[in-house]
C-alpha cells in the first residue's frame, strides 16, 4: 500500500509509523523527529496503541489522590515496603534493602518510565526498545539501559552480581499476560499509579532515572521537589502535595 510521509511528503510503501499512535507515516527517523514538535500535539489522539504497546490491564482501580507522601506506604506489588522512599532517593540508596524481585522490578520500570517520558517530551524514539520496534522486545535497550545504572557506584544495592543482572533480564523480558513489569508493554504515567497504588511513584521513578542520566526529559532538575518530599517525609515542610505539575508529576 502506498502511503505518503507525514513530514517530507514522500510517497512509499514501506513508510515507518508512530509506534505510538500507529496512525503516523514517516520514511526514516530522522522524519519522525523533525515532526515530533508538530506530531505530538496529537499522537495521542491519532489511534489506539496495539495490544503490543499497551500494558495488561490492571485489576486495580485508580486510587484516590493522596495528601501527603507519607512515611511508609505499603505498595500493592512490591514485596516489601519501604520507609521513607524520597529520603532514600536522597541517600541514592532507593534500591537498597529490597527483595531481589522488587529491585527488578522497579528497574524495569524506571526504564520502560524514561523510555516514555523521552518520547512523549524530548521526542526521542529508543530504537531498541518496544517504541522502536525492537525485534528482541526492548531486551538490548534495557540492558543499555544497565550499563547506565551499572556505571554510578551505589545505586544498586551491595548484593547485585552478574548473576543478578541476567535474572533481571529475564525477568524484564517475560511476556505472559500476568507479568506486568515486561519489556515488551509500553508504559505512562497513569499506568504506574494504578499498578501501584501510590501516586508518588512516577515520580520516584523518574527521580532515580535523573540519578542515572543526569537529567529529566522534558524538565528541570528535580533537586527542590525531592528536597521538599524529604521534609514531608520527616514531618517537616507542608503536609500535603496538591497535583505539582512539574517533569515529575505531570500526566
Amino acid at each position: 500500500m502506498t502511503e505518503t510521509c507525514l513530514n517530507c511528503n514522500k510517497v512509499s510503501d514501506a513508510l515507518k509509523q508512530c509506534s505510538k499512535c500507529k496512525a503516523a507515516k514517516y520514511c526514516s527517523r530522522d522524519c519522525q523527529k523533525d515532526h515530533w514538535k508538530t506530531h505530538k500535539k496529537s499522537c495521542g489522539s491519532m489511534g489506539q496503541e496495539a495490544s503490543l504497546h499497551a500494558p495488561p490491564p490492571s485489576s486495580r482501580p485508580r486510587p484516590a489522590a493522596a495528601t501527603s507522601t507519607g512515611s511508609t506506604k505499603k505498595s500493592k506489588v512490591l514485596k516489601k515496603a519501604v520507609e521513607k522512599p524520597f529520603t532514600k532517593l536522597q541517600a541514592k540508596t532507593w534500591l537498597h534493602d529490597r527483595p531481589e524481585d522488587d529491585v527488578y522490578k522497579l528497574l524495569v520500570d524506571t526504564y520502560r518510565m524514561r523510555v516514555e517520558d523521552m518520547y512523549v517530551f524530548e521526542g526521542e524514539l529508543d530504537v531498541d526498545s518496544v517504541y522502536g520496534g525492537a525485534q528482541d522486545g526492548g531486551i538490548r535497550g534495557f540492558n543499555h539501559f544497565l550499563d547506565e545504572v551499572e556505571s554510578h557506584d551505589g545505586l544498586l544495592p551491595s548484593w547485585w552480581t552478574p548473576e543478578h543482572r541476567r535474572a533481571c533480564v529475564t525477568y524484564g523480558a517475560r511476556s505472559d499476560k500476568d507479568h506486568w513489569s515486561g519489556l515488551c508493554w509500553a508504559v505512562e504515567k497513569h499506568d504506574i499509579v494504578n499498578h501501584y497504588g501510590d501516586q508518588f511513584m512516577p515520580m520516584q521513578l523518574r527521580m532515580f532515572g535523573e540519578q542515572i542520566f543526569g537529567f529529566v526529559p522534558g524538565g528541570s532538575k528535580s533537586d527542590d521537589m525531592l528536597a521538599m518530599q524529604v521534609e514531608m517525609e520527616n514531618g517537616r515542610g507542608p503536609r500535603y502535595v496538591s497535583n505539582l505539575d512539574m517533569s515529575h508529576s505531570r500526566r
